[in-house]
């Protein structure tokens, strides 16, 4: 019988042991055999972490964009006959020499600054440049200002147009019937917005477009009311309003001395 030798024993023992327990962990790790019947444990799938989203709120800058309003400008100048055109003839009350044409910003009824002319008496310039301010202030509607020289001199074009104008060499219109040059004639009175303010006159109304305007309870822009911007632009300065006319108002109408 063969003999063997202590220490090959012992080194076979522990080889044998080191198997064993190579198997065993093996097993515990799954490398074992893929045969179901080895009973090693299936491998566990972990699902992806879930997505997570985070609102984060961005800053947002809303530029505001602020419309100022252009500052009021006028600026007066002489006149000769030639700017007068058909508004001015000889025998007038006045001359060119007495009048000065008055440029002045306005409101628009689309609420734009626009620019226009008056020719009045060169003794009104400060008083008329004062009211029209007041009235740029306000944001009054005015329709257009223009000398009555671009309607021929008609002052019934000039209505027509709903134009606001001053100077023009004609004789009052007046019930009556007593012919008198109109303040007008001297560039001491002011139509504005006629069409707005009509001059009822009787059953005549001047002019005719403005006869839905002839019911004054019905305050719509551009009309002349006591207590409203337009009457007390005028009255700041000592002009007088042809509205409070008895009997006949003009309501467009706004002279130095009332007539």
């Amino acid at each position: 019988m063969p003999v063997t030798h202590p220490r090959r024993r012992a080194s076979r023992a522990a080889a044998s042991g080191v198997v064993a327990l190579l198997a065993v962990i093996t097993a515990a790790c799954g490398g074992g055999s893929d045969d179901a019947t080895t009973g090693a444990a299936a491998p566990t799938t972990l699902p992806p972490p879930a997505s997570t989203t985070v609102a984060t709120a961005v800053p947002t800058t809303v530029a505001v964009t602020t419309t100022v309003p252009a500052a009021f400008t006028s600026s007066v100048a002489p006149v000769k006959a030639a700017d007068l055109g058909s508004s001015w003839r000889e025998g007038c009350p006045v001359g060119p020499d007495q009048l000065r044409r008055v440029t002045v910003t306005y409101v628009d009824f689309d609420g734009r600054t626009q620019a226009g002319a008056l020719v009045v008496h060169a003794d009104t310039v400060d008083a008329v440049q004062s009211i029209f301010r007041r009235l740029y202030e306000a944001r009054f509607p005015i329709r257009r200002i223009e000398p009555v020289d671009r309607y021929g001199g008609s002052d019934d074009a000039s209505m027509a147009a709903d134009n606001t104008s001053a100077f023009n060499c004609r004789s009052a219109v007046r019930a009556d019937g007593v012919e008198q040059w109109s303040n007008h004639a001297f560039g001491r009175a002011i139509d504005v917005n006629p069409v707005e303010n009509p001059y009822v006159l009787g059953a005549t109304v001047l002019p005719p477009e403005g006869a839905p305007y002839t019911d004054r309870t019905n305050v719509r822009p551009g009309m002349a009311v006591g207590g409203g911007p337009l009457v007390e632009a005028f009255a700041a300065s000592g002009w007088q309003w042809g509205g409070r006319w008895t009997g006949s108002p003009d309501y467009q109408h706004f002279s130095a001395d009332g007539g």
